[in-house]
């Protein structure tokens, strides 16, 4: 069954529970936020609190309505968290396979702000870091004004390197 942002909200309200109780450190807490946030159906967020005393969400206590003619599928397995971050190297969420921004919740990119910015440094006269990133019709503009002369091209450089920037799924660019 999929769920809204109020269901989510309550489950980062019962995270926010069990990180002051102190039943998990800052990290794990984190992570959890992070599921939680991009969460989209119950189950998902039921495995979060899986392995976790009460307090939960009122939604996940109350039973599933009844489907005729279907058996009830097996519990959710327990949410088992890796040792790192969300973005720790082998650990890999379905929705999100390039890791979870910390800040958001919102996955990551498949592309790299220091490769497109390094792109667009050397070869920014063409476009070539705004192609990478999938942001053609900049790409192009860039690529007909040889980059601006080359100064667009070396300030759209520097500023992927420092502040990143969006791929063209609006995705923050990975470090």
């Amino acid at each position: 069954m999929r769920i809204g942002n109020q269901q989510r909200e309550e489950a980062i309200r019962a995270l926010n529970d069990h990180f002051a109780a102190g039943r998990i450190e800052i990290g794990e807490y984190e992570q959890r936020v992070a599921y939680a946030s991009a969460a989209q159906t119950v189950t998902e967020l039921g495995s979060l609190f899986a392995d976790l005393p009460q307090p939960h969400p009122q939604f996940l206590l109350m039973p599933p309505p009844p489907q005729y003619g279907t058996s009830y599928a097996p519990p959710p397995p327990a949410y088992t968290p890796p040792s790192g971050y969300a973005t720790a190297p082998g650990y890999q969420v379905p929705f999100a396979p390039y890791g979870i921004d910390p800040m958001t919740g919102y996955p990551l990119s498949d592309k790299s702000k220091v490769v497109a910015g390094v792109l667009q440094l050397f070869v920014g006269y063409f476009g070539v870091g705004r192609f990478y990133m999938g942001d053609t019709t900049i790409g192009i503009a860039q690529l007909l004004t040889c980059g601006g002369c080359g100064v667009w091209a070396l300030v759209d450089g520097i500023l992927l390197l420092v502040n990143g920037g969006t791929d063209a799924q609006g995705r923050r660019l990975r470090d």
